[in-house]
């Protein structure tokens, strides 16, 4: 017997609030952190930042996560070459090594639905947290010239 994959939805006030951070005025990093409610089966808001979140802050922050909380919207304040400057919303998607099977599938599944709800077209996935550098960002962003 296979266990059916479970796709949470993404609560109401947490779409909203997706929606409200993709149309954002301020200039600074900042982050929105979701995680699964297994109980309701909802993908909800966690944790917001709108502090100056350098990447390296991100990634101490990310490394000190537990598996749990592995859905990042990330606002990013990108330099082009041209000197142009730009604030892609970054999806980062996180599976920790050592995840449960089944959380694992629930947040597989559940990526998905929030990307599509969110409206997200950069979406990163990392394996290790020590992966997630600024370098790391900044390459992934460049093949979205």
């Amino acid at each position: 017997q296979s266990e059916s994959l479970v796709v949470c939805d993404v609560a109401e006030d947490l779409v909203e609030k997706l929606r409200k951070f993709r149309f954002r005025k301020e200039t600074n990093n900042a982050a929105i952190i979701m995680k699964i409610d297994k109980d309701k089966q909802l993908v909800v808001l966690d944790e917001e930042h709108e502090v100056l979140l350098y990447p390296t802050k991100i990634i101490d922050f990310l490394v000190s996560l537990t598996p749990e909380k592995t859905f990042i919207v990330y606002s990013y304040k990108y330099q082009h070459e041209d000197g142009r400057v730009s604030y892609p919303l970054c999806f980062i998607f996180s599976s920790p090594v050592g995840c449960k099977p089944e959380q694992q599938m629930m947040y597989a599944g559940s990526k998905n639905k929030l990307v599509q709800t969110a409206e997200l077209t950069k979406v990163f996935e990392i394996r290790n947290t020590e992966d997630l550098t600024e370098e790391w960002l900044r390459e992934k962003l460049g093949f979205f010239h």
